[in-house]
């Protein structure tokens, strides 16, 4: 049976990522397909860098840092927004847990009464810089694994003053945001931007969350998260009976939402030139009272 990772880095990253430009270098196109295995290969020489999140702006930050407990193991989390309020746990990029996810996660804590937003930390302290350390980093991810940590985060907002818990997550995220929705019981609400889990993970027609899920009719990533995968995802919620919305947004394509000066730079430098601000405030303006309704009753 193919791995969850093989699934996504051999199938669809490695088919799009081909148009797009390494974000270090800008002006140099991302290699060949077989050039990108051996720098993905454990052998290969240069051996990829990857970093270590930095703990920078520490003292201004907003979020705290804390620890989660689930089997035998403990990873860091970042919380932030009102106490005793509905709690979102907030799920990463393939990325890892840097500035764009923390834009996020600080917006939605801020929504209508506010929320307790929570940003588990999947690849324990690792950030990918360049698109080929982001593909090493979640071809490397425990699937499984982070669905557990998942699981932990919600029984963590529920355990610390949270009536109620919604998932929420992108690209990478948002296909375990919908895999949760399966997996895990105790998710009250899932919004998904961008993503779709695999069959060997997840079949989304056995949600037991209600879905809400956001897709760019632009974007190029085949079998995960392009319009036609969208609708496919829409009709098998619509035969299964679970309670969904599902969006394609003209004119836009991958990661849309990430318009930060430095989430756009970075758009650009991998070939995604689309901006469109209404499809941004429309795509907010939809999960508001998706999460509300479900969180806040």
């Amino acid at each position: 049976m193919i791995s969850i990772s093989s699934y996504y880095c051999s199938r669809i990253f490695p088919k799009t990522l081909l148009n797009f430009k390494n974000t270090k270098r800008p002006t140099s196109p991302l290699p060949s397909s077989s050039l990108l295995k051996q720098l993905l290969s454990p052998s290969s020489t240069p051996v990829l860098q990857v970093r270590a999140m930095a703990d920078s702006a520490a003292v201004s930050s907003p979020f705290k840092k804390i620890q989660i407990q689930r089997d035998d193991t403990t990873f860091d989390a970042y919380v932030v927004g009102k106490e005793d309020a509905p709690g979102i746990v907030v799920l990463q990029e393939w990325w890892g847990v840097d500035f764009e996810i923390k834009n996020h996660a600080q917006k939605i804590s801020q929504f209508d009464g506010g929320y307790k937003a929570l940003i588990p930390d999947l690849y324990r302290g690792k950030v990918g810089l360049d698109v080929a350390e982001a593909q090493h980093l979640m071809t490397g991810l425990d699937w499984q694994g982070a669905v557990k940590d998942i699981q932990a985060s919600v029984n963590w907002l529920k355990a610390n003053g949270s009536k109620k818990a919604g998932v929420t997550g992108f690209c990478m995220g948002g296909a375990l945001s919908i895999a949760s929705s399966v997996l895990v019981p105790e998710v009250d609400a899932v919004v998904a931007f961008y993503g779709v889990p695999p069959p060997s993970l997840a079949d989304p027609a056995q949600a037991k969350a209600p879905v809400q899920a956001h897709f760019g009719e632009l974007d190029n990533m085949v079998g995960f998260s392009d319009a036609k995968t969208g609708k496919a995802l829409e009709e098998k919620l619509k035969a299964a009976g679970v309670p969904h919305e599902v969006y394609i947004y003209p004119g836009v394509s991958h990661a849309f939402l990430n318009t930060s000066p430095e989430g756009a730079q970075r758009r650009k430098s991998m070939g995604l030139n689309d901006s469109d601000d209404a499809a941004v405030e429309l795509a907010w303006a939809r999960f508001r009272p998706w999460m509300s309704k479900y969180l806040s009753s």
